[in-house]
């Protein structure tokens, strides 16, 4: 049986990522071997979130369980809390649960972009572009600022052609933990209004929001839907409450698209999710929205694994983009080949993320997930193999 074209082009894009999937799972997962790779728990649930859970466990009618679109009570909590996170008037009906952010991602891009469409993603980055081959939709790749990867406008500006729909913007940024500024975001607003006036043709612009509430030493955060109308936003629950495997996100359109055009989006936004395959939360993650909205990681003890590892590594002469937000750590690795240091690494019980998992082979990523005790686990085969 022959695959599909998409499912040809989706595979050869997450190749770097799913042959470091088969390799970890290939790993002697011994007490001693360090799992420093992707943002997963390494310590017991939070509290706040069993505790949701169990609340709405018990059914409190006879379709408790039955088939669930995108329930009220959770729409209402996140346009409410909204309204103060962002300072953007969110009506609950601009609000679409989704099975996390990559529901969210994937709602976004069959939403407003039609095949053979351009779609602008920043480099490194994370996921899109299988996700785009899948949607029979062409990424188009935007380097962030070289050494301190900011977001360059002038670099997405480049890669705008007259098939772009979407450039996708991701603050805080996976891998790098960058956060846009106001400024930098306005004029990437200011470009893309002027791009869409050139062509024609309307480019929206996909905010990637996931790590959104974890930021560090009081960084500020803006989201582009406050500076360009034309904003989605996608957002996942499973950063902050470090559950990536209880899948509940949603996606939401800027209150300042234009009421007409907006309401059009609204009335896709159902028969779409359906046609996707059903693509809402489960209904129980749904009800626990409400309790959920206060619940978050120890933001705190996270800084502090920040601070301990930019020093431990920065005194042994690693080169880092000091995190902004996320619970990630990006460096340069030592002699230019990140695939080789996480080999050598992974030899020694380390295990990190290559950079060629972001399409950026030089560097590595390390998740701060892991417990304090990991960590320190980690670092002297992290000295051992660095550059100073």
């Amino acid at each position: 049986m022959e695959l599909s074209e998409r499912a040809h082009a989706a595979r050869e894009a997450i190749e770097p990522v799913t042959s470091f999937f088969l390799s970890l799972r290939a790993m002697d997962g011994g007490p001693d071997v360090v799992d420093l790779t992707f943002g997963d728990p390494h310590e017991m649930p939070l509290p706040g979130l069993v505790d949701a859970l169990r609340a709405n466990l018990e059914p409190r009618a006879e379709d408790w369980f039955a088939y669930k679109t995108s329930l009220a009570p959770a729409r209402e909590t996140i346009a409410t809390g909204l309204r103060g996170e962002l300072g953007l008037p969110v009506e609950p009906d601009d609000v679409a649960m989704t099975q996390g952010a990559f529901g969210a991602i994937a709602l976004a891009f069959r939403l407003v972009a039609d095949v053979g469409d351009e779609v602008v993603i920043p480099e490194p980055g994370w996921f899109y572009a299988p996700m785009l081959r899948a949607a029979d939709l062409v990424p188009v790749r935007a380097p962030l600022a070289a050494d301190t990867f900011d977001l360059d406008v002038e670099a997405v500006v480049r890669a705008l052609t007259p098939r772009t729909r979407i450039v996708v913007v991701n603050s805080p940024a996976n891998p790098t933990g960058r956060v846009y500024s106001r400024d930098r975001l306005v004029d990437l607003a200011t470009a893309l209004e002027a791009a869409s006036v050139r062509g024609g043709r309307r480019i929206w612009l996909l905010s990637d929001e996931p790590y959104r509430r974890i930021r560090f030493d009081g960084v500020a955060f803006t989201s582009p839907a406050a500076c360009y109308p034309w904003t989605l936003i996608d957002y996942s629950y499973g950063k902050v409450l470090l559950a990536p495997g209880q899948r509940l996100g949603y996606l939401v359109l800027s209150p300042l698209i234009p009421r007409a055009e907006r309401a059009e989006l609204r009335a896709a936004l159902l028969p779409l999710q359906m046609g996707l395959g059903w693509g809402f939360p489960d209904a129980l993650m749904q009800y626990a929205v409400p309790a959920l909205e206060s619940v978050s990681i120890d933001l705190v003890e996270l800084g502090k694994r920040r601070d301990r590892m930019v020093v431990a590594l920065g005194e042994a002469g690693y080169t880092l983009t000091v995190p902004e937000g996320t619970f990630y750590l990006w460096g340069a690795a030592p002699g230019g080949d990140g695939a080789a240091f996480a080999a050598a690494l992974a030899d020694r019980g380390v295990f990190v993320l290559p950079g060629t998992v972001f399409n950026s082979p030089g560097h590595f990523r390390i998740s701060l997930t892991a417990t304090t005790a990991m960590l320190e686990r980690a670092l002297p085969a992290l000295r051992e193999l660095g550059p100073g």
